[in-house]
């Protein structure tokens, strides 16, 4: 069992989170692509869906080569997007609706066009020639070391104005800065402030265990496990590239800031498995980030002993003051519901709001868009057209928003910049918000039973014994007691109460809310009141 402890909980620990791919969400001006004034028209919708917090991704000025994770400038806005005005507007009203606003921060690298970036590729003496990294040729010329960019080719540039190469963890726009360097490391450490001046609430901070390299850039070692269906940087193990003992010290600088503007909170994207991603919190006097990214729900086969499993060794490897968070979807992942179907992606809701975390929702899946397809001629994402074939595209999860069944969705009055769900017309806001038995009803339901019920937000949480394709588990606070149990199969399954208690209510089903009769239909999540029986 994981216990609950005597102790202040934070807003970041009860609350929900929503990631909004801004490009995708609103557009106000009838260019195609969302921006801030469209996400501002929307946040009636947010706050009455109940959540508590948004996420934007990049809003910065950026050349687009990665649609906002190439900054250059880290205290601005895109003319995309608005300005800092505009940004000013928008935090106040998210403010003014008792929710909180979370900004993505990209500190691993920058644009090539950023004003960095432009004096370092000057000349060799350049003052801020040493905020990239910057290498001679290898022996025979070619790049420094063997290390592939995760987008595909050698991490490595030539740049024939210096004769030398930098380096790029992603693209050839997206230089790396050296974060050994104590004058990037201030300048960008400025940035951040400038946001928490303005009263953002946190950050979700881009690539975190990216940020440091190796020292002496050694070549990372062959994957002996690679097969061709996998991503070409796959045929490495990025043992030197990424996870660097030193970039703990740099998270642990993030905290120290974020500390000293009070009730704010930092979010890390870290792709590791459970040990090295706990790391990451650091140490009780030493913290890091408040939440490491838990991507496992993402990759996990969707059955109910790997989901168990998955779950448990997740929570067995948090420090005692580790508090966890759970998510099934970005803009960089399929869609849930694609991978689980339309039906188990209402018990996919019930579980990501129901275990014991942090949950991130991604815009769109409260109304179960899938993954959309989108024709060669009109991908954007660049990763895909670099390695195309492997199903790595992500523009399938970036798609507009729909609101409505008007011309193109409600999201714009003009063709979006990526297509439209195929089933738009019937999956939309407007549609869904009418049906009391819609997945969006449904996630107004279990949202609002967060905020009643205790126990869901900082309850205990203990696996109990059920049939194979049962996930069932119970949360508990004081003497308030409640049963999550999830049928993950398209079979009517059996199931029965701890001992010793008595289910005196249901609160919640997936499916048709009816008096519990030991049955589980298929498809079917249930959230149950039990009581002690004596």
């Amino acid at each position: 069992m994981v216990r609950q402890t005597l102790k202040e909980y934070r807003w970041w620990e009860t609350g929900v989170i929503y990631q909004i791919y801004p490009r995708s969400f609103q557009d106000s001006n009838a260019d195609g692509v969302g921006d801030l004034f469209g996400i501002e028209s929307r946040l009636d919708y947010l706050a009455g869906l109940g959540i508590d917090a948004i996420w934007l991704s990049p809003i910065y000025p950026s050349p687009m080569a990665d649609f906002g994770y190439d900054v250059a400038d880290y205290c601005g806005i895109d003319r995309m997007f608005g300005n800092l005005g505009t940004f000013d507007r928008l935090l106040a009203a998210v403010h003014a609706r008792g929710l909180k606003i979370l900004l993505d921060f990209v500190p691993n690298h920058s644009s090539d066009q950023h004003p960095w970036f432009v004096e370092s590729r000057r000349s060799r003496e350049a003052p801020k020639r040493d905020w990239y990294i910057w290498r001679d040729p290898a022996p025979d010329g070619g790049p420094p070391n063997n290390w592939i960019s995760d987008f595909g080719g050698s991490s490595w540039q030539w740049d024939a104005i210096t004769g030398q190469y930098y380096l790029h963890a992603f693209l050839k726009e997206q230089p790396d800065l050296n974060w050994r360097h104590p004058d990037l490391r201030d300048a960008v450490m400025r940035s951040l402030q400038f946001w928490f001046d303005r009263g953002v609430d946190g950050f979700r901070i881009d690539v975190l265990w990216h940020i440091i390299k190796d020292a002496d850039l050694r070549d990372n070692p062959l994957n002996a496990a690679w097969s061709p269906d996998q991503t070409e940087r796959d045929r490495l193990i990025q043992v030197h590239s990424t996870d660097q003992p030193e970039a703990h010290e740099v998270a642990a600088e993030f905290r120290a800031m974020a500390d000293r503007y009070g009730d704010r909170v930092l979010i890390g994207e870290i792709c590791l498995p459970d040990e090295r991603l706990a790391r990451w919190f650091g140490t009780e006097d030493r913290p890091q980030v408040h939440l490491p990214v838990n991507f496992h729900l993402i990759e996990c086969a969707w059955n109910a002993d790997s989901l168990r499993s998955v779950i448990a060794d997740y929570e067995a490897s948090l420090p005692e003051f580790g508090w966890p968070n759970w998510v099934f979807g970005s803009h960089d992942a399929p869609r849930i519901a694609a991978r689980v179907g339309t039906a188990q992606a209402r018990v996919a809701a019930m579980l990501l709001l129901t275990l014991r975390g942090t949950p991130t929702l991604y815009q769109g899946d409260e109304i179960g868009i899938g993954n959309v397809v989108i024709p060669p001629n009109r991908v954007r994402d660049p990763q895909d057209l670099r390695q195309p074939g492997l199903g790595i595209g992500r523009d399938r999860s970036r798609t507009p928003m729909p609101w409505d069944d008007s011309a193109n969705a409600g999201f714009s009055t003009v063709d979006p910049w990526l297509p439209l769900n195929d089933d738009w017309r019937v999956r939309n806001v407007a549609t869904q918000d009418k049906d009391s038995q819609s997945l969006l009803s449904l996630y107004r339901s279990l949202l609002l039973l967060r905020r009643k019920h205790t126990p869901l937000t900082i309850g205990n949480f203990a696996f109990i014994d059920s049939a194979r394709s049962v996930l069932a588990f119970v949360r508990q606070h004081d003497d308030q007691r409640l049963l999550v149990t999830l049928n993950l199969s398209d079979q009517t399954q059996t199931f029965s109460p701890p001992s010793n208690t008595v289910i005196t209510k249901v609160l919640c089903s997936t499916t048709t809310l009816r008096p519990f009769d030991g049955m589980l239909a298929p498809n079917e999540g249930l959230i149950l009141q039990l009581k002690e029986q004596h």
